[in-house]
């Protein structure tokens, strides 16, 4: 049985950290290798980003496997979460080993992070360790293909879409050769993710499952929205992350390659997207529970064509699941309050 996750990648987990209320509207979010760890990528395309630990992704350099990634809220300042992820895998004995005893290892965790401060109405209130620590956690104690948790949670908890409220989102789909692959997005685009002349969703569009909202209930939302973003005073910042995950045994150039083209579903969801105040980061994960056909030279491009589809489809969730936020940061409306589930 499948949830439709991230998590149907056997071995993955994800745990969420949220903080609300009392200036807080922000959080961490996850990702959990199993044991061992999963061959790992990453793609920066954004002008912006707030990374930790991705230079180690290169396929040219010497770590071949990680054991968590992690997306956080608090800019810059929300990388601490790593640190939290980084002191319980060693309590567990999980890294790069360097030395004899079993204990001596260095986890590598690279994280990325969007901008959210402020958004609670408290700029320091941001993730630290401990919010990694409790994200990790969380994952940790999740059952095998458990469901994944969307909206305004975790890293997306002080997400925004444009001037409507962000979030995450997952997918994921079981190809014919038997191989699964998975997303999980944090939508906290610059850009927007609704073409502004219908208010139809960017990636419901590219997919053709679309109904195009009323005019009437159009006209109601823009003028939402203009509202919202002139009470808000400042233009939205940015950056859209994303895990894209599979159970196939890829090399670290392959995980590469997906990585890279899972931004092209980023690029049918959201518009502008890579700006140069966007961190737009995509990593890839690749568990190796399942050899690519090695008779057929290109069979890698089926999982890079389900990444970026699965991306577009992770983004759409993400925003419908996402809910209203009116606070002492700001206000955000969402899209389904918006549009009704039209």
């Amino acid at each position: 049985m499948t949830v439709d996750a991230l998590t149907d990648v056997t071995g993955l987990r994800v745990g969420h950290a949220t903080r609300t209320g009392d200036g807080w509207l922000t959080g961490t979010t996850v990702v959990l290798a199993p044991e061992g760890g999963a061959v790992a990528a990453v793609d920066v395309r954004g002008g912006g980003p707030g990374t930790k630990e991705t230079d180690a992704l290169d396929p040219r350099n010497l770590v071949q496997k990680v054991e968590a990634i992690v997306l956080t809220g608090g800019s810059a300042y929300g990388l601490d979460a790593a640190s939290g992820v980084m002191a319980w895998l060693e309590e567990q004995r999980r890294g790069v080993r360097v030395g004899v005893d079993p204990s001596h290892v260095v986890p590598v965790v690279p994280a990325a992070c969007v901008f959210d401060l402020g958004r609670g109405g408290d700029f320091r209130a941001r993730p630290d360790a401990a919010t990694g620590r409790a994200a990790v956690e969380a994952a940790a104690a999740s059952g095998v293909g458990a469901s994944v948790r969307e909206g305004c949670v975790g890293a997306g908890t002080g997400a925004a879409a444009g001037a409507m409220k962000g979030g995450v989102g997952s997918a994921s789909t079981v190809l014919d050769s038997g191989i699964t692959v998975g997303a999980l997005v944090v939508v906290n685009a610059m850009g927007s993710v609704m073409d502004p002349e219908t208010g139809a969703l960017y990636g419901e569009l590219f997919s053709g499952r679309v109904n195009h909202p009323e005019g009437h209930v159009h006209e109601a939302a823009r003028r939402r929205l203009t509202e919202a973003a002139a009470k808000n005073g400042r233009p939205p910042l940015n950056t859209t992350l994303a895990v894209v995950a599979t159970d196939a045994d890829l090399s670290k150039a392959q995980a590469q390659k997906l990585a890279g083209t899972a931004h092209d579903g980023i690029a049918r969801a959201v518009r502008p997207v890579h700006m140069l105040n966007d961190g737009d980061t995509v990593f890839a994960l690749a568990t190796g529970a399942h050899r690519l056909d090695a008779g057929n030279p290109l069979a890698l491009n089926a999982i890079l064509e389900a990444g970026a589809d699965l991306v577009t489809r992770a983004i759409v969730r993400a925003v419908r699941a996402a809910r209203s936020v009116d606070g002492p940061g700001g206000v955000w409306p969402s899209y389904e309050e918006l549009y009704g589930g039209e």
